[in-house]
């Protein structure tokens, strides 16, 4: 695995790279609060399967460059993914690959840009038409509290205490019920990907820039505009069955609203990282889908 960096849509970005350098292109897009190499269990048997596999860190996330303007908005995450495909060399068989605000980008890139993306894998983030079912759920409030919590100004003095300590919490927090998983290396990527002020500003930045108060749940919420459209590509679509934003009926629908060839998986025992809690079994869902 090979440590580059390359400059797209005006970002200076770090990114791990694997695979063959002839292989049809796979992104993959994390998180918040992750890093690329959450995607360590996925990226070997992607280029086992002849993919050039790529997983940079996200605009703001260290040592990816902070935005000279700023900005965090979903629109620019998304531009960010199709420059990625452009500046990388990309083709019309390159896969995208997204996981939370990666996942997110994910179905925006592959809905402005179909020629650039054959397949697409988003991960725990439901396209957003689909969010409304569970906005009164005060179980679904509470889980998504961090939402809230990171508008307020102080949240840039209270996510760094005790090393970061709320950000433990929040792992702990959307983490599902697998024997044996083990956050720890994932924590601390995250937190270190977000250590510096500037770069905790970008990453609680996603939640500010795009879930104003102002806006959010008003017809002048950008982010719905921007994400409305679904792919045309044949979309997988994973979610932990202990991520609650999505239950059987949700997928089933979410599937029914994706083109010919898509599909979903609802995992058992697994929270809102499917990539790190299953990756056997994910892996082996990814695999499956992208040779069908």
């Amino acid at each position: 695995m090979e440590q580059k960096r390359i400059t797209a849509n005006g970002i200076d970005f770090f990114y791990l790279e694997q695979g063959d350098s002839q292989g049809p292109l796979a992104l993959l897009l994390h998180g918040f609060p992750e890093a690329p190499s959450m995607w360590r269990h996925l990226m070997p048997v992607l280029a086992d399967a002849g993919y050039r596999v790529v997983a940079p860190a996200l605009r703001g996330f260290a040592p990816t460059q902070v935005p000279p303007s700023g900005s965090m908005r979903i629109a620019e995450l998304i531009d960010d993914a199709n420059a990625l495909h452009e500046a990388l060399g990309g083709d019309d068989r390159a896969i995208v690959i997204g996981h939370d605000w990666g996942g997110f980008a994910t179905w925006g890139a592959a809905a402005h840009a179909p020629e650039r993306w054959s397949k697409v894998v988003v991960a725990d983030v439901p396209p957003v038409r689909f969010y409304d079912r569970k906005a009164t759920d005060p179980v679904q409030i509470h889980k998504n509290s961090h939402f809230y919590f990171f508008q307020m100004g102080v949240a840039d003095q209270i996510v760094p205490v005790n090393d970061f300590g709320y950000l433990d919490w929040l792992w702990q927090h959307w983490s599902g019920h697998v024997p044996g998983f083990d956050s720890t290396p994932d924590r601390q990527a995250g937190k270190d990907a977000l250590r510096e002020p500037a770069n905790l500003r970008s990453g609680l930045g996603l939640y500010r820039d795009n879930f104003h108060p102002e806006t959010f749940g008003t017809d002048r919420w950008e982010m719905g505009r921007v994400l409305a459209e679904l792919p045309t590509q044949p979309t997988l679509y994973l979610h932990g069955a202990e991520d609650p934003v999505v239950d059987a009926r949700t997928l089933d629908d979410i599937v029914s609203a994706l083109p010919a060839g898509s599909d979903g998986v609802l995992l058992e025992g697994v929270g809102h990282f499917p990539f790190l809690e299953q990756p056997d079994v994910v892996n082996e869902r990814v695999l499956k889908f992208l040779a069908g």
